[in-house]
């Protein structure tokens, strides 16, 4: 069995923390683990690296990893905390020389396409990323010999995509998670899920429902992620966790099973 790599690039919703203008406990902490750019993670296997989404820290994000080369980008949805990074993968299309795959469901593509109109205009030659496109169902698909399934969550009124690699489930900005996805997550060696907040959001999980799906799946270590700044200080509320769940931290790395 081989082993692929997670490497948490950001941990935080879509304002980031420290928020802009905020001064309480969280937002003014010294801890770097209270820290949290918008939520996106880098996957390795062997000399294969993507990502899943692209925020607007993403520049910022593959810098600080050290990021040379990327195959694609996995987009759940098409929320610009989740897609307002796709300008900076120009220098990755001009370092390959090719346009760099996007794998997503067609909702997130028609919302790339508007938010990043001038990319797809004909009659613009400027520098401008360069993205191809690849469709993403319900149904599992290769991608350079990775089996990846994808995992239907719903976000509020809307359903989008998360992913489960061999033993990873990566679940973001989920609200409610349907009994289908429950299944296909099972027996997943780690699970990372958003839990924004401990009072209730229209459209993403609290901290208690965020436990409730994790229970549900029963993975071998539970990782949170998309925390905001009113989830806590990082310290008190890893201390307050059930065993086998932590809470995710911008630069966190972790090995599992594909």
């Amino acid at each position: 069995m081989a082993k692929a790599g997670i490497h948490f690039l950001g941990t935080g919703t879509s304002g980031g923390v420290p928020l802009i203008g905020c001064r309480c406990s969280v937002c003014s902490s010294t801890d770097p683990r209270d820290n949290r750019l918008r939520s996106s993670a880098l996957v390795s296997v062997g000399d294969q690296r993507f990502t899943f989404d692209c925020g607007p820290d993403f520049r910022q994000q593959m810098l600080r990893a050290g990021v040379t080369e990327l195959q694609s980008i996995l987009m759940t949805h098409g929320h610009r905390d989740h897609t307002a990074g796709l300008d900076d993968i120009r220098s990755l299309n001009f370092m390959s020389g090719s346009p760099l795959k996007i794998y997503c469901d067609e909702a997130t593509e028609m919302a790339i396409r508007s938010q990043f109109a001038y990319a797809f205009r004909t009659d613009v030659k400027s520098y401008v990323p360069q993205m191809e496109f690849v469709r993403v169902s319900r149904t599992a698909f290769t991608m350079n010999g990775l089996r990846l399934q994808p995992l239907a969550v719903k976000h509020g009124t809307e359903t989008i995509s998360c992913y489960r690699l061999g033993g990873l489930v990566y679940i973001t900005d989920a609200s409610a998670i349907p009994e289908e996805t429950v299944r296909l997550a099972r027996g997943a060696e780690i699970l990372v899920i958003n839990a924004l907040r401990a009072e209730p959001h229209y459209s993403h999980f609290t901290l208690n429902e965020a436990l409730d799906a994790a229970a549900s799946i029963g993975a071998d270590r539970t990782y949170l992620i998309h925390m905001s700044h009113q989830f806590g200080l990082h310290a008190e509320m890893e201390a307050k966790l059930p065993s086998g769940v932590y809470l995710a931290f911008d630069g966190l790395e972790l090995e599992f099973d594909i």
